[in-house]
């Protein structure tokens, strides 16, 4: 490995190759677990490429959602394929959240909390948009176990290459069980919290399918790959290719478990 790389968001379409696939069908699991009340007043932190946003339309029936990311370019590509009045982004990060006369009803987040700098500082920005009784909240990939596409990556990634631990997201991002996501929820002063799993299939149509993702150089474990020699990402390809059980018809079928979250301000 010629240098540590740092988690790279450059790409709507690349994001969308890499995670955003999957990122989608759990959104939708996500929408309807929290089963909100039509006409509602929606504010998203970190919306990616709009998978949530695009959920939360189809099946929420809000009045408004304004969505929030620090990557433009990401802003961009979810305001190209989300053609819905009610729906409006906007580029800012947590530190900086739109806010609403008299608040929002909902304030959501999809797979962002482990990768916010401060996360107890963001929920307490997310209440600060809260209308009293408002809900918040989130869900996270349980990279820890329950994430098996990228599981097996890093088991096969640091076998070959020790400096890969620091980088395994099953390591860094301790938030992703439920006991810290609790702990954070309640920390901020919200009531009645819960944790829901979300699973969902993701299946590979081939191993390239699986493997080309991780050369675009978008999210921390392509970003790990773009920082490997030739012929350590070669190794890496191969190492693989062989660990991964491939069907009769060329399918690779794998499971992915997010952790949901939710609390209500009571003030």
């Amino acid at each position: 490995m010629s240098k540590a790389p740092s988690d790279r968001w450059v790409s709507g379409d690349a994001y969308d190759a890499y995670m955003g696939r999957w990122s989608r069908p759990v959104a939708r699991q996500f929408v309807d677990w929290l089963h909100p009340r039509p006409s509602g007043d929606w504010l998203e932190v970190g919306c990616g490429t709009g998978a949530l946003t695009a959920a939360v339309c189809d099946l929420a029936a809000p009045t408004s959602i304004v969505a929030c990311d620090p990557s433009e370019p990401f802003v961009q590509h979810a305001r190209k394929n989300l053609s819905d009045a009610r729906a409006s982004f906007v580029v800012a990060g947590a530190d900086a959240l739109p806010s609403r006369d008299g608040g929002f009803d909902l304030v959501v987040s999809g797979l962002v909390l482990n990768f916010l700098p401060d996360p107890g500082a963001a929920m307490t920005a997310m209440r600060e948009r809260l209308h009293r009784g408002g809900t918040i909240a989130a869900y996270v990939w349980d990279y820890a176990e329950g994430m098996e596409c990228l599981r097996l990556f890093w088991e096969e990634a640091v076998a070959s290459d020790s400096r890969a631990a620091a980088l395994d997201e099953g390591r860094r991002f301790s938030l992703c069980r439920t006991s810290a996501l609790v702990s954070l929820f309640r920390e901020a002063g919200l009531a009645q919290v819960e944790t829901h799993p979300l699973e969902i299939p993701t299946d590979f149509a081939t191993f390239d399918d699986y493997w080309t993702p991780f050369l675009s150089g978008t999210g921390p474990g392509s970003s790990y790959v773009a920082s490997l020699e030739p012929s350590g990402r070669e190794s890496l390809r191969e190492r693989l290719r062989g660990r991964l059980h491939t069907e009769s018809d060329g399918r690779i079928r794998l499971r992915a478990r997010a952790w949901a979250v939710r609390g209500t301000s009571a003030d």
